[in-house]
């Protein structure tokens, strides 16, 4: 394939196993807070205190710095989540939903000093277990995630659905900020992980998308936090899934591929950027406080859909 090197039916099936996994598990740990409890504090200190010192020390494929950033702050966000949508105060709270863009745009601004690091190195080979190829791919990514970065809007619209679960809902967040998200994202991956991205990049972002369009509208960030906190935990354990498994798929490392999944990635952040800033002058709106896209029909349908009376009212 132009993306990667040949894909077997078992590493396919793997990738579909990881899909599924990915979307039941999230499903599981959102309907039910006791699950919640157990996946993302009792698990992590179980793995923090007697696996992961093993599996992600140095040498291994998940022993950088960024890994371990990466767990804990996919942590933070669902921890940060729950204790949004399980305590009715602190949804009340504006200052506290400050937290849900917060913690997604240091994340994203995570990835991008790493895309920019990697290619400051002026790598082409191994690096910290990882085969890494530098070029101008890595600095037209970061520009493309600082972007999407200041492209996240709405925040003051988040409130707690009225069912069951009690999701995190973020109406502003649309279908086209996410799709611009999942290419930089796994443009990201496919540069300075490129050999993780057939899991890592894809699976992973897939599985938090499909809920997001098709089971619970509405709640992207959650599904996201939620899926990258479980694969994040899974790699740093088993990080010889993705590198040296039977199941692992490595990258094509071809320029021409690191180009074009860039490229889509920054073309699609422009395109998005310059949608918001014509509709911010177009209806005179604060990005800082106003939400943007009210007059979109698939804002109507989650406010409708999952918003108590108070806030449909409002």
């Amino acid at each position: 394939m132009f993306l990667f090197d040949s894909i077997p039916w078992y590493s396919w099936l793997a990738w579909f196993g990881v899909l599924a996994g990915l979307i039941a598990v999230n499903e599981i740990t959102r309907r039910w807070k006791w699950a919640g409890v157990a996946f993302y504090i009792a698990l992590p200190v179980i793995l923090t205190l007697f696996v992961w010192p093993t599996t992600a020390g140095a040498g291994s494929s998940t022993g950088t710095w960024f890994h371990w950033a990466k767990v804990y702050s996919a942590l933070a966000g669902v921890l940060g989540f729950m204790a949004i949508r399980y305590f009715p105060r602190l949804a009340a709270s504006r200052w506290v939903l400050l937290f849900p863009p917060a913690i997604l745009a240091i994340n994203i601004m995570e990835a991008c000093v790493r895309d920019f690091q990697v290619g400051a190195m002026g790598a082409h080979g191994m690096v910290d277990g990882v085969y890494m190829l530098s070029g101008a791919w890595n600095y037209m990514n970061g520009v493309a995630g600082l972007l999407n970065l200041l492209t996240i809007c709405g925040w003051a619209g988040i409130f707690v659905s009225r069912d069951k679960s009690r999701d995190m809902i973020w109406p502003d967040m649309l279908w086209f900020w996410i799709i611009a998200y999942d290419l930089w994202n796994f443009a990201y991956v496919y540069n300075c992980v490129g050999d993780h991205s057939f899991y890592a990049g894809a699976a992973l972002l897939i599985s938090c998308t499909i809920p997001a369009f098709l089971i619970k509208k509405g709640a992207w960030l959650q599904h996201r936090a939620n899926t990258l906190a479980l694969w994040m935990m899974f790699t740093m354990a088993v990080p010889s899934f993705v590198t040296d498994s039977p199941v692992a798929v490595a990258s094509s490392h071809d320029p021409v591929a690191l180009y074009v999944v860039s490229g889509l990635a920054l073309a699609a952040n422009v395109a998005v950027a310059i949608y918001q800033v014509s509709t911010i002058v177009a209806g005179r709106r604060n990005p800082l406080r106003d939400e943007l896209y009210t007059g979109h029909r698939r804002y109507r349908q989650v406010v409708d859909a999952e918003a108590p009376a108070l806030v449909r009212a409002h």
